[in-house]
């Protein structure tokens, strides 16, 4: 059986799912960014209510509608552009790359996206570009100029520029964060 999850966007939300999953009986033949696939078994009657109910408990759901679907889909086509990224240190085209994953034309996608989310599928991209930023500032020792090439930004002053444009703080801000989390954790040991 074949489950679209909506909100499951990170490799978190992938290793949460296959710790809960398996606490409700159900044993998981694939799991992937938006799409959680259990084994058939004669044995297991999956029933669909509880899955639910466990989903939003935990900040997920099912998902039903089409559109719902496509515009979960194009999530996690963008999460997975920006670890792409991240991984080969080469720019990715986020207009090919969502077509490519969904095999859909980007126009009619972006279209769909806007109408639905209430914001532009570029505007959508960016804000997660700017989590990744955060994310990577807070947690590693990267300088900006390494994340603003590994984003595929033209330069660190750009990236910089939108980071405090996006959240009204500089990456310093976030490196303050970093270093206050280090002492505290050297004071603990």
């Amino acid at each position: 059986m074949k489950l679209l999850i909506k909100g499951m966007v990170c490799n978190r939300c992938i290793y949460f799912l296959s710790e809960e999953f398996p606490k409700l009986g159900l044993e998981i033949s694939e799991i992937r960014l938006g799409v959680v696939i259990l084994k058939e078994t004669d044995v297991t009657i999956v029933d669909e209510q509880v899955i639910r109910t466990m989903l939003q408990k935990n900040g997920f759901d099912l998902l039903y509608n089409k559109d719902q679907k496509i515009i979960e889909l194009i999530k996690t086509a963008v999460e997975k552009g920006i670890d792409e990224q991240l991984d080969t240190g080469k720019p990715v085209k986020f207009s090919a790359f969502i077509s490519n994953e969904l095999y859909k034309e980007y126009d009619s996608l972006s279209a769909l996206f806007s109408s639905s989310e209430g914001l532009t599928l570029e505007k959508f991209i960016i804000s997660k570009k700017i989590e990744k930023v955060i994310e990577l500032l807070v947690y590693t020792d990267q300088s900006l100029s390494d994340i603003a090439y590994a984003l595929g930004y033209g330069s660190p002053a750009y990236l910089s520029n939108q980071l405090k444009k996006y959240t009204g703080f500089t990456s310093s801000h976030y490196k303050k964060i970093r270093r206050d989390k280090m002492a505290i954790t050297t004071k603990i040991i």
